[in-house]
């Protein structure tokens, strides 16, 4: 009799934290990795939240709390919303849990039932489809590429959808693409969600202070959609916070105290200490923040740059995040002594080992012809990782 559960056995391991582990591994053998794998930016959390946080402790914020999260906090939150997203919400919109990525799992595991329709425009964040089978939900992929940009059109989306979709999940600003879909484009497909009532819709928005083109729009603005739209934030990538594991949902009423339902049972409120400070992220003015956000773009212009040198290489423009997601193709089928290189697997694991670089496969974003670079690293590291991978790349004919 098999020990482990078959959810278990069945689930996926994250492809970013294999990586990353792999790396580990190395640099624990002595060996000079570059990580390129990681989506966590190299900045430390800013002064007000480590001080928000310290305070916290002195004033004992030390029990436990609600488990959707402090009233006050959450109403901070709904501050931010409206502040920077025009989003209308009060309190009981507002669930605060353990990450982003516990957000998500909530609103898969309080919607989605055995046999339920979702639809993940690919490339997709790594855990969506992982969190999707959990809930033994049917996935189905809506393939897009470099040349749109890895962008849905509207034509596309209406292909797909169909009566019995329960939830659209995406990201935007895009994880692993960059890209990040303007208000124009949402406002194209919100008239193809429209024609499907029965649809809700994930809107992925913690990169959102990474867009390099201005203000972030949010698609649970548009007024038609506004009551089956649950958008997910945090405070991990824009604020660099990463370990403080908080990320919390904006939703309908009904779902959030669903997902409040399910939390209970399994983690009940989150870090207070966590949620104190990021009451006091929240309620910093963003313009506080440019500073890490030009520096992640200089770093996008260093590495399209850079990366444009190496013959075969197909690379698009991003509009936000830290990642380049190139095509690569046109190695496939290539070979260095002996060993071929078959999909973005194989050359990930051989980037890894030949030049000591770590990057993430696009196979697990759902986009085999594509690997996940990550350019939260300083200015050398970005330069001798390329210079590794350019020579790297050389040696497959």
């Amino acid at each position: 009799m098999e020990i482990i559960a078959n959810r278990i056995l069945n689930m996926e391991e994250s492809a970013t934290l294999k990586m990353a582990n792999l790396a580990w591994d190395l640099k624990d053998q002595g060996k000079d990795v570059i990580s390129l794998s990681l989506g966590e930016p190299d900045f430390d959390t800013p002064e007000f939240a480590k001080v928000a946080g310290i305070k916290a402790i002195e004033e004992n914020f030390t029990h436990y709390p609600p488990v959707p999260g402090y009233k006050d906090v959450r109403q901070s939150i709904c501050e931010k919303l409206k502040r920077d997203n025009n989003l209308d919400c009060t309190p009981d919109n507002i669930v605060i849990s353990t990450g982003a990525k516990h957000s998500l799992m909530n609103i898969c595991l309080a919607l989605l039932n055995p046999g339920d329709e979702i639809i993940l425009p690919a490339p997709y964040w790594v855990s969506y489809k992982a969190m999707a089978d959990f809930a033994e939900a049917k996935v189905v992929e809506i393939k897009t590429d470099i040349t749109t940009d890895f962008k849905l059109t509207p034509e596309v989306l209406d292909k797909h959808l169909n009566k019995d979709t329960k939830l659209f999940m995406f990201s935007n600003p895009c994880n692993p693409s960059g890209s990040v879909y303007t208000e124009g484009e949402l406002r194209e497909l919100a008239l193809v969600f429209d024609n499907y009532p029965n649809c809700f819709i994930v809107s992925d928005e913690i990169y959102e202070l990474i867009n390099f083109q201005g203000k972030n729009f949010s698609i649970g603005t548009i007024e038609s959609l506004k009551d089956r739209v649950i958008t997910v934030n945090g405070v991990a990538k824009g604020f660099a916070m990463t370990g403080w594991r908080i990320g919390y949902i904006a939703a309908p009423v009904k779902i959030a105290k669903a997902c409040v339902k399910l939390q209970g049972q399994f983690t009940s409120g989150a870090n207070t200490i966590a949620q104190k400070a990021t009451q006091a992220a929240v309620l910093k003015d963003p313009a506080s923040l440019t500073d890490m956000k030009n520096i992640f773009e200089k770093r996008r212009d260093l590495m399209i740059e850079l990366l444009c040198e190496i013959p075969g290489l197909k690379i698009n423009k991003p509009m936000g995040a830290f990642y380049l997601f190139p095509d690569v193709s046109h190695f496939y089928g290539k070979s260095v002594e002996g060993e071929t290189i078959n999909d973005s697997d194989d050359l990930c694991m051989y980037l890894l080992r030949d030049g000591l670089v770590a990057c993430t496969a696009g196979t697990a974003f759902g986009c085999p012809e594509n690997i996940r670079i990550s350019y939260a690293n300083s200015d050398d590291q970005l330069r001798e990782a390329v210079k590794r991978m350019k020579a790297s790349f050389a040696k497959l004919v």
